[in-house]
């Protein structure tokens, strides 16, 4: 990450906006923000694969399901958050994955800059990939800022996405099953 770039650009941002980025209160806020993007945008360095590498022999064939983990991610439109949460239930294939390792990948992806949709399917395509389970559903329910306080300003709104593969494409009381306990 370009932290110089990142200050400059604040800098130009307070000065387009009629600030004097040399004011007592603005001085430090290029510092602040460059620091800030670090931290949010942190997913550019992380890899899921580390996350969901490590996997313990299981006899289970029913669903896993990690309900309602926190996260918040940036819009790629307007750069505003956008904030909810995520459920993730997978049917193992002979194993499974620490529970905070679901957690960690919905971060390495939420901790970029884009959209809900493509948060879905980044996550639910990770999980396909690395854990190899008979199948895999993600559920995001998300407040994006953009939508409350600007533009249509519709605050409280939010925005459902989800995505299967594997079983749960052909299986509706599986997925029915799914919905019901996330609920």
């Amino acid at each position: 990450m370009d932290r110089q770039k990142i200050e400059e650009g604040v800098r130009l941002i307070l000065e387009g906006i009629g600030e004097d980025p040399k004011r007592e209160g603005l001085a430090d806020t290029p510092y602040r923000i460059s620091s800030m993007c670090e931290e949010i945008f942190g997913g550019y360095t992380d890899d899921a694969k580390v996350h969901l590498q490590k996997t313990f022999a299981s006899k289970t064939s029913d669903i896993v399901i990690e309900k309602d983990i926190p996260f918040y991610s940036v819009c790629e439109h307007h750069l505003l958050p956008f904030f909810g949460t995520v459920s993730i239930g997978y049917v193992p294939d002979g194993r499974v994955v620490g529970l905070s390792k679901l957690a960690r990948t919905v971060e390495t992806y939420a901790k970029r800059a884009q959209i809900q949709e493509q948060m879905t399917s980044e996550i639910t395509e990770a999980i396909c990939k690395y854990l190899s389970p008979k199948g895999v559903i993600v559920a995001v329910s998300a407040e994006h800022l953009c939508m409350s306080m600007r533009g249509v300003r519709k605050p409280g709104t939010k925005t459902f996405t989800y995505r299967a593969e594997g079983c749960f494409l052909d299986n509706d009381r599986l997925k029915d099953e799914f919905f019901r306990l996330i609920g």
